[in-house]
């Protein structure tokens, strides 16, 4: 075996997470180098739902436009429209505009609008390719798709993971840190020590217990059934079956999402028997594949890692899908755990500041797997007599009502902007801040510069492009917002940055509606956007950077 190669960070398991860790580190400046069993990204589909907090992210990098390019037509609706057949009778339809009505009112909107990039519908495998050409074009990107890795070995100086690829050869690279991004039956939580804790499952009817999850091809569909326009996301939903077939690219490939099939014994024709059944008439299906999966699943590791390794996305907690919740939490662990590594790996990390990510994160990832699983046991009372489907005055009054309820639970996974943009870090060791926190919210987001939270957002101008939003002048470490007139100078704070080899842009805003919005005559950034701290003086400078980098 050949001597150890280096690398200040290895991250194991190449899917979004990983790969977006992977990015936020290289635009660190740090190298990393990727792990993956498969020899290529997933061409199975997974969630679909990028939240606006994700999006950003993707808008650092300079992704977000391309990301909203994949998935369905810009002019395609992203409703979700509730049948009791495909040629039945439509029960509710949830409204939302398509992508270009969307960036439309986001154009359109004022200067203090806090959502500059909506979330977006592209399915997983669709926004993972992306992610793994545009790190493939990055050097200090060390891709490993097709090496497995069996075993790490960690001491006080770093870590030895061990790793084959498909031929049998083996290999072994000392990395400063290890980021487990390699989901439930990974090697990473295992070296951990760390479980999972909290709820396995609902059994309910309606999208309980074992699900069946598969990619399938109808080109008809749109042509012969959805007459009234295709939506992102058609229920079929009558007295013997109930499944959703989410779109993927607005032509003919679909998502199915069932509980009405046993995902382990149900056999190819049986699914197309069931869309069939839910059309209500022959329709062609071609399966192109298909996994089980576990619904309401709210599940969480005990540890997401304090020293040397670390996990993110789902080997550090497992959703069930309602809501989209699952990967974009992952992204927001890549976010929050990539400036944490870079500053480790460069030198300017207290000793407190990686191990504020497993205080900052598992709450997290509470929170938002505690709301889907509520979403989910959101479908647990839902009836459906036979009558639905009868032309009488009974029938019709019993769609008015399942349409009722249908509405609202679809309402409800749409209107998720708390759960989106409303994470929060009060209580976090490398916060600096006293004053209450906005009370958190599934549906809204009420912007605050209290420290702990998303810093808020501002339109600089009217144009809307690249460079007219305040994030995108935010530096890649940390940035000292000076708002107002009278803001003090910040010349303390940028020595005793530079003395600690600390990151720090200084960014000058004069806009009173900047002022407003913070509160502050200073604000300082975190490089994941959260605010740090705020105030209108620094007494301290050793102390306030001492306390946010984990040095206190």
């Amino acid at each position: 075996m050949n001597a150890p190669a280096r690398t200040p960070v290895a991250i194991v398991g190449g899917g979004p997470v990983g790969l977006l860790l992977a990015l936020f580190l290289d635009r660190h400046g740090v190298p990393s180098v990727v792990f993956d069993l498969a020899e290529s990204t997933s061409d199975q589909p997974r969630g679909s739902t990028h939240g606006a907090r994700s999006m950003e992210h993707y808008r650092r990098l300079g992704l977000a436009d391309e990301v909203r390019r994949l998935g369905l037509p810009w002019d395609y609706s992203t409703d979700i429209a509730f049948y009791t057949h495909y040629n039945g009778f439509r029960l509710a339809r949830n409204r939302r505009p398509a992508v270009r009505d969307l960036m439309r009112e986001v154009a359109s909107g004022p200067r203090t609008a806090q959502v500059p990039e909506p979330m977006h519908r592209a399915n997983q495998m669709y926004v993972e390719k992306l992610l793994y050409r545009r790190a493939r074009t990055r050097t200090r990107i060390d891709l490993r798709f097709g090496w497995r890795v069996t075993g790490l070995a960690a001491d006080a100086d770093g870590v030895d993971v061990r790793a084959e690829n498909a031929q049998g050869q083996a290999r072994v690279w000392r990395a400063g840190h290890v980021a487990g991004c390699d989901g439930a039956r990974g090697v990473v939580r295992p070296h951990l020590g760390s479980r999972y804790a909290g709820a396995g499952g609902v059994e309910q009817e309606i999208l309980g217990g074992r699900t069946v999850a598969a990619h399938l091809r109808i080109p008809t569909l749109y042509r012969d059934f959805l007459v009234d326009g295709g939506a992102w996301s058609h229920w079929a939903v009558n007295t013997d079956l109930v499944l959703n077939l989410i779109a993927l690219n607005g032509k003919d490939e679909f998502f199915l999402l069932t509980s009405s099939a046993d995902p382990d014994s149900a056999p190819d024709g049986e699914l197309v028997s069931l869309v069939r059944r839910a059309a209500g008439a022959p329709v062609p299906v071609t399966v192109l594949g298909r996994r089980p999966w576990t619904s309401g699943m709210a599940l969480v590791a005990d540890d997401f890692g304090t020293d040397r390794v670390f996990l993110a996305g789902d080997a550090a907690h497992l959703f069930t899908p309602n809501g989209g919740f699952g990967m974009n939490t992952g992204l927001d662990d890549a976010a929050n755990l990539a400036w944490k590594l870079a500053a480790a790996a460069q030198g300017w990390a207290g000793p407190g500041l990686l191990a504020s990510y497993h205080r900052e994160r598992r709450p997290i990832a509470i929170r938002n797997t505690g709301a889907a699983r509520e979403l989910n046991l959101g479908l647990a009372n839902v009836a459906r007599p036979r009558c639905v489907e009868q032309d009488t005055d009974e029938g019709r009054a019993e769609r008015r009502r399942l349409g009722r309820l249908l509405a609202d639970y679809g309402d409800r996974t749409l209107d998720t902007l708390g759960i989106q943009l409303g994470a929060r870090y009060d209580g976090s060791p490398i916060v600096d801040g006293t004053d209450d926190p906005p009370a958190d919210s599934f549906d809204s987001y009420s912007p605050s510069s209290v420290p702990g939270g998303r810093a808020p957002h501002l339109w600089l101008d009217d144009t809307r492009v690249t460079g007219s939003s305040l994030f995108d002048h935010f530096g890649v470490g940390f940035t000292l917002l000076r708002l107002g007139p009278k803001a003090p100078p910040a010349v303390g704070l940028r020595t005793e940055a530079a003395r600690r080899n600390i990151p720090l842009k200084v960014l000058d805003l004069v806009d009173p509606l900047a002022r407003d919005l913070y509160e502050r005559d200073l604000v300082l950034i975190r490089p994941d956007q959260h605010v740090a701290w705020r105030g209108n003086h620094v007494d301290r400078p050793d102390r306030l950077l001492a306390t946010v980098t984990g040095a206190k």
